[in-house]
């Protein structure tokens, strides 16, 4: 049984009362359409970035990234939130990882993509409430921030550290 306690923009909040393994239990739960975040390197070989403010935390260096419309297929929103975010679009988007950053009381879960064919035809789009630049950077230097603790963003980490095992650059 779920019993909506909340609806807002992008999450919303319930409380489910279950039965597992033949044992009555209650769990919260935070309802969130998924997100995709985007590896994507310029002509230059640099990953491109963004600095957002997310607060409460200020302002954090991250993979562009956005939260999926109703119904949305992820590959289509990595599209969209790379030129939102970037003003750049690409020709392809390879999938990476899926993962739930917060497993056992959120739904959420972020599917990372490999962006590649990049151009730069835009300038950004972004919403509203949206407060970000651009920044590009070498790869190592990525993964030295995130070796010492100054890239904390969990999409950002998963991405970039999946990339480098995979194509064995660590």
């Amino acid at each position: 049984m779920k019993k909506k306690i909340y609806e807002g923009k992008i999450l919303g909040l319930s409380i489910y009362d279950l039965v597992i393994e033949g044992r009555k239990v209650k769990r919260e739960m935070i309802e969130h359409r998924g997100a995709a975040a985007i590896l994507a390197f310029d002509e230059n070989n640099k990953l491109i970035l963004v600095k957002q403010h997310r607060y409460p935390h200020g302002y954090v260096i991250e993979i562009p990234a956005g939260t999926l419309e109703k119904k949305e297929d992820p590959k289509k929103c990595a599209f969209r939130e790379l030129e939102e975010e970037t003003g750049y679009s690409a020709k392809k988007m390879i999938p990476l990882i899926t993962y739930y950053p917060s497993i056992g009381y959120n739904t959420e879960a972020i599917h990372c993509f490999v962006a590649s064919g990049l151009k730069k035809i835009t300038d950004l789009k972004l919403d509203e409430d949206e407060i970000l630049s651009v920044v590009k950077m070498d790869f190592k230097k990525v993964i030295t921030m995130i070796k010492n603790g100054k890239i904390q963003d969990s999409k950002t980490i998963c991405a970039v550290l999946t990339y480098a095992l995979k194509n064995k650059l660590n």
